[in-house]
Formats: structure tokens, C-alpha cells, sequence
């Protein structure tokens, strides 16, 4: 793409794990509307989301609601405070039938081994799990020794997923996390000698020292662990929202057209490993269920990212954990005290949230298909609910401009993104997205 007209889409878009995003929630949904809401999945397949917010220590690259935490006093409550939350749920949807369970963070294995098993057990005696149900965890792969790995296969985990980031050591000084390839190898085998055979890698560019050449020798090595999927996130610099970012040099990170460089090249050298390349920033082998779910239309995404579970719902468990509901969107307190406080004084952590109207689902649909499969067609979808499709259109005054800078063709109403514009999916999307303009939400810019 022309670096003039990639420069133009410099600039603050979400990456649209839901629609409408974050950003929107507000006050007017707490406990009271959280448990009507969950009342609407009695019986219905769901996904459940665990977040811990606590590592070891804290990575400065890192964007996640997390915090340094080692005082057994502190994690003994919070995993008392996420089965109170698990009964409330229970309570309210009895029927409730677990089809995938998401544990994520911070490092939710902090927790550590006897914790995790008490939740585990807990889950099997509250909901009807499926027995295909897909159980992922995110490790480091530095803490994960025999006695967590034994545990997590006590948890039926199905999946795990490496943070790797990048294995440059002169990049992992810049964002204080040093890593080894031996150590990361050591954790895979550990993982897969306990039964999981399924593997995810998560991997970062545009990294502080980051360079074309150095990013290639992690693409080999992370190839060389012989992982199902990778997870190939752009770093996204926003220190007025973490201040730990503040730790890293800015004048050692890529610019955009150097970020662009790096897009291509993990496309390459993954596509070219085997993998297929799925949504904004996902690869994975073919025979994957995730790579299954993007070629046959029934890949979907949600606050986790790319899933190909069939649930169409997501209950979150724990602070900041956000649950999506057939009535809208309810967030808990972000602040790991005052959820725990909260559950402990007998209610929901529910802090805000977003009641969904039929707009909002139609634009939601909108761009779910673009996200996941780079095309829509706008007719077809704004029948399927109801809305005059010229009317809609009416209102979306940025189409031209994408499709004149290549993002974008149409065939009629049906509009596809292009190889060019697959880096930048998430501005088309914002091309539908009624919040963004004003709003007060703070995002990631660029490629």
C-alpha cells in the first residue's frame, strides 16, 4: 500500500471484539440488570471466561488488567471470590450448559496448582459441561512447571496458549521479559507429556528494537515448537492508559511503515510454514477447528479473540471480565480489591455494562462478518434483520474513500476487504461503527 495512504489510517480505531466495544459501557447496567440478563441462559450453551489479574511481575509491553502478585493471603481470596461469583451464576441459570471454558489474564496460572483444582471441581458440580467442551489456558511458559502442568490436565484443558512475544533477547530487555527458547521448549513438552496436545503461540511486532531480521528468527523458532495456532498481536503503545509503558524507550519502537513490513512478513513465513491465515492477526494449521470454523463461515469472535466453540454467549468470571448476554454487554469492577469485596458482600461485581439495541445487532453483525470472514453482504444481512438496506447505506459516508484507497471492493451490495486492506480490517469496520465518531474510548492506532 502506498505509505501516504497507510499514513492516513494512522489513527485510533478498536479492534472490535465486540460491537459496540468497550469503550460505550456506562453505569446504567450494574448487579440488578447482570442477573435478569443472566437469567436469559438457563439452559443455553455458554462459554465461560476466567480472568486473573496477577503475574509474577509485570511486563512493561503489557496492555492486560494485571498486576504483580505473590502473597498467598491475597490469591487465596481471589480464588474464593471467583467460586462465590461461579454459585451466583449457578444460582441464576441452573441449566446453564458450559460448552468452552477460557482461562486468561494477567497469568492465571499464578493461582497456582491446589486453587486452580478447587475451581475446576467446582465447575464440574455446578454446570453440565460438555464432554467435547474446548478448555484453553494462557501460561508463561516460565512458570509452568510439572505440578501446574499436572494440574492443568486435572482441569481437562484442551489447549494452551505460550506467551512468547519474541525470543530477541536484546527485545526482551526493552520490555523486561527475558525469555528462553530452551525454557519456552522445556514448557511445551511439559504441557504435551500431560496430554494437551493442542498448542497456541502468541507473538507481538512492532516491539522496542524490534527489527525485520530479528522477528524472522523468532517466526523460525516459534515455528520450531511445532504449535496448532499463533496469536500475532501488534503492540499497541498507550502509556496514558498503562503507565508501566512509560518503561519503554518510544524512539526504539518500528514506525508504521516498518509495523507494514512486519505484517507481510509473518504472513509469509507462517503461510509458507503451513499455517492459514485467519481474521486480523490469527494463523493456524488446516486441520485446526479454527481454521475449519474460517472456511466453512462459523468462525466468530468475542472479547477472547478469534473462537470456533459454538456458544454464542460468554459468562466472565472475575475482575474486568466482561460477559456477553443475549440483552447486552455487563462488565465487572476492574479493580481486583473492590471485586472482591464486592463478591464478598454477597452481590455481583457488576460495575458497567451496555444494553444492545437492533441496531446495534445489525451493525454487530455487520462487522463480525467482516473480522472474520473479510466480506458481507450488506443486503442479505440488513434483511436478515429487517432494516431497509438503502436506508443503512444512507447513512455510511466512508465506503468510497476505502474502496479508492484499496481496503475495499464491491460487487453491489456485497463488499469484500482486499489482501491490501486485510491489515487494516478494523477501519472498515469502523466504517459502520455509530459510537466511534466522539466517543470517548481510547484504541489502538494503525497496522
Amino acid at each position: 500500500m502506498d505509505p501516504a495512504i497507510l499514513a492516513t489510517y494512522n489513527r485510533p480505531v478498536p479492534r472490535y471484539t465486540s460491537y459496540p466495544t468497550a469503550a460505550q459501557f456506562g453505569p446504567a447496567v450494574g448487579p440488578a440488570e447482570h442477573v435478569a440478563w443472566l437469567a436469559d441462559l438457563d439452559g443455553v450453551s455458554t462459554a465461560l471466561y476466567f480472568h486473573v489479574p496477577f503475574c509474577r511481575e509485570l511486563c512493561w509491553y503489557c496492555a492486560c488488567n494485571t498486576m504483580a502478585m505473590r502473597r498467598h493471603g491475597t490469591l487465596d481470596a481471589y480464588a474464593d471470590a471467583l467460586l462465590s461469583e461461579l454459585e451466583r451464576v449457578a444460582n441464576t441459570a441452573p441449566g446453564l450448559v458450559v460448552d468452552a471454558i477460557q482461562w486468561g489474564g494477567g497469568t492465571p496460572g499464578q493461582l497456582g496448582a491446589d486453587r486452580l483444582r478447587r475451581i475446576g471441581r467446582r465447575i464440574d458440580g455446578l454446570f453440565d459441561r460438555k464432554s467435547d467442551a474446548e478448555i484453553a489456558f494462557e501460561i508463561d511458559p516460565r512458570y509452568c512447571d510439572a505440578e501446574l502442568a499436572a494440574a492443568l490436565a486435572d482441569l481437562h484443558v484442551t489447549r494452551v496458549s505460550l506467551g512468547v512475544q519474541d525470543f530477541d533477547p536484546t527485545v526482551q530487555l526493552a520490555i523486561n521479559r527475558p525469555q528462553s527458547f530452551a525454557d519456552t521448549s522445556a514448557a511445551v513438552e511439559r504441557v504435551r507429556g500431560c496430554g494437551i496436545a493442542q498448542i497456541n503461540v502468541d507473538l507481538v511486532y512492532g516491539l522496542p528494537h524490534q527489527t525485520l531480521d530479528s522477528l524472522a528468527r523468532t517466526l523460525d523458532q516459534a515455528v520450531a515448537l511445532s504449535p496448532a495456532r499463533f496469536a500475532v498481536f501488534g503492540y499497541a503503545h498507550v502509556p496514558w492508559m498503562k503507565p508501566h509503558q512509560r518503561l519503554i524507550d518510544e524512539s526504539a519502537l518500528p514506525d508504521l511503515a516498518l509495523r507494514a513490513q512486519m505484517v507481510e512478513l509473518v504472513a509469509d513465513k507462517l503461510v509458507a510454514a503451513g499455517y492459514v491465515r485467519i481474521g486480523l492477526d490469527h494463523y493456524a494449521r488446516p486441520e485446526d477447528p479454527m481454521a475449519r470454523a474460517a472456511a466453512d463461515g462459523s468462525l466468530h469472535r468475542n472479547f477472547q479473540g478469534y473462537v470456533a466453540n459454538e456458544a454464542p454467549w460468554v459468562v466472565g468470571i472475575g475482575a474486568s471480565a466482561i460477559s456477553s448476554l443475549p440483552r447486552g454487554f455487563s462488565q465487572n469492577t476492574a479493580d481486583a480489591s473492590g471485586y472482591m469485596a464486592a463478591i464478598s458482600s454477597g452481590s455481583l461485581a457488576t460495575a458497567r455494562g451496555l444494553a444492545v439495541t437492533e441496531d446495534d445487532k445489525l451493525r454487530a453483525d455487520i462487522i463480525q462478518r467482516l473480522m472474520c470472514q473479510h466480506s458481507v453482504d450488506l443486503e442479505e444481512c440488513c434483511r436478515s434483520h429487517h432494516v431497509d438496506p438503502g436506508a443503512f447505506l444512507a447513512g455510511i459516508d466512508q465506503l468510497e474513500t476505502l474502496e479508492r484507497d484499496g481496503l475495499v471492493r464491491s460487487d453491489g451490495l456485497r463488499l469484500a476487504v482486499t489482501e491490501a486492506g486485510r491489515p487494516l480490517v478494523r477501519f472498515v469496520c469502523a466504517a459502520f461503527d455509530r459510537h466511534l465518531a466522539g466517543g470517548p474510548g481510547r484504541h489502538a492506532s494503525g497496522v
